[in-house]
């Protein structure tokens, strides 16, 4: 059995979409057939939602992204106006985005790991493994701690997760190691940023351990309706929306709710014009994170004119599709839509 040093020393390479000319490969992929010309479709729409001056652009995020190569395409997405918000799991935000804000990587995990034939072993050394990554367990519980000191800074009230990680957010602004961050991307141009299921992650043990040393007492609180609350606002002062989805889940049924939401208060706002999903899940299991776009408009909240579904592993889809939208150049004359100022007045410091 190798050494813990020894299996940590091949970091994840985050991919960068502005060295690779997608443009034309993906143009190419449109003479050609299945998921590539869906992929050509998904990339044309991604394009057509930053043509759109009105169009407010909501990026869903589920699945183990970052620690697989994704974080410098988001990244890149928030600081060349190419997204306006976020919908994501926390595991995404926290335990992987904050966590190599922190300093910290993911590694690449030798072949025979994937086996699982050695996670005991593994465990033994500490290493946490997500298919063909490593993370060091021990960094993690570090990230754990930070979380509760951020939790400890913050006046004890309720919070929305938007508020929440915008203090994730300034925190790697004045103390992180590695500024190739989401979460301090998003804190930089003013993007909001929504973790639905907030308490599972890294986080939630931060949270744990917040109200476990203020004895239930006096502690911070996640509003979890507060979430729903103002993500439905922002489709009400932004009423064309387009969405780009990367896996399903809660990120997804939650940023598509919203147009639900948004009505039983009284707004009569057009359904979500422009929807991308990326996604390996099998449609026939009936299960949310696989239920087709299509299915969505039946319920009033997609509309089905300009709609992809593309069943691909998100490594490969994403980098085409978000780098077609880079090379193609709309975001150069797209405005920041900044809407996180729509919410905070007095924001919260961070001690």
């Amino acid at each position: 059995m190798a050494t813990k040093k020894e299996l940590l020393t091949n970091p994840i390479q985050h991919i960068d979409i502005s060295k690779i000319d997608y443009a034309k490969q993906v143009d190419a992929m449109e003479h050609m057939a299945y998921s590539s010309r869906d992929l050509n479709r998904a990339a044309k729409i991604y394009d057509m939602m930053l043509n759109d001056a009105d169009c407010g652009i909501i990026l869903c995020m589920a699945g183990s992204l970052i620690s697989a190569g994704l974080k410098k395409v988001f990244a890149d997405m928030v600081r060349n106006r190419m997204v306006d918000c976020i919908v994501s799991t926390g595991a995404n935000l926290i335990d992987q985005d904050f966590f190599e804000g922190l300093g910290f990587r993911h590694y690449i995990a030798p072949e025979r790991y994937k086996s699982g034939m050695e996670d005991d072993a593994l465990r033994d050394l500490h290493i946490d493994r997500i298919y063909d990554t490593f993370i060091d367990e021990d960094e993690l519980r570090i990230c754990d701690d930070v979380t509760k000191q951020i939790f400890d800074s913050l006046e004890p009230r309720p919070y929305s997760s938007r508020e929440m990680l915008r203090e994730f957010g300034r925190y790697l602004d004045r103390n992180g190691k590695n500024k190739e961050s989401i979460l301090h991307a998003a804190y930089e141009m003013d993007v909001p940023v929504f973790a639905p299921a907030f308490s599972d992650c890294s986080a939630g043990f931060g949270l744990v351990a917040h109200i476990a040393g203020r004895n239930g007492e006096n502690h911070v609180i996640w509003d979890g309706g507060r979430d729903f609350y103002e993500l439905t606002q922002l489709k009400i002062q932004n009423p064309r929306t387009g969405i780009f989805m990367v896996g399903g889940g809660v990120p997804k049924n939650f940023t598509q709710d919203i147009v639900v939401a948004a009505e039983i208060l009284g707004q009569d706002v057009e359904m979500h014009r422009y929807a991308v999903q990326v996604t390996v899940a099998d449609v026939r299991d009936g299960a949310l994170s696989s239920s087709t776009l299509k299915e969505a408009s039946s319920w009033g909240k997609v509309d089905t004119a300009f709609e992809q579904m593309v069943y691909s592993e998100a490594t490969l889809a994403v980098p085409a599709i978000v780098g077609y939208g880079y090379h193609k150049g709309a975001w150069k004359k797209r405005e920041a839509r900044r809407w996180n100022r729509f919410f905070e007045k007095t924001p919260q410091p961070v001690a």
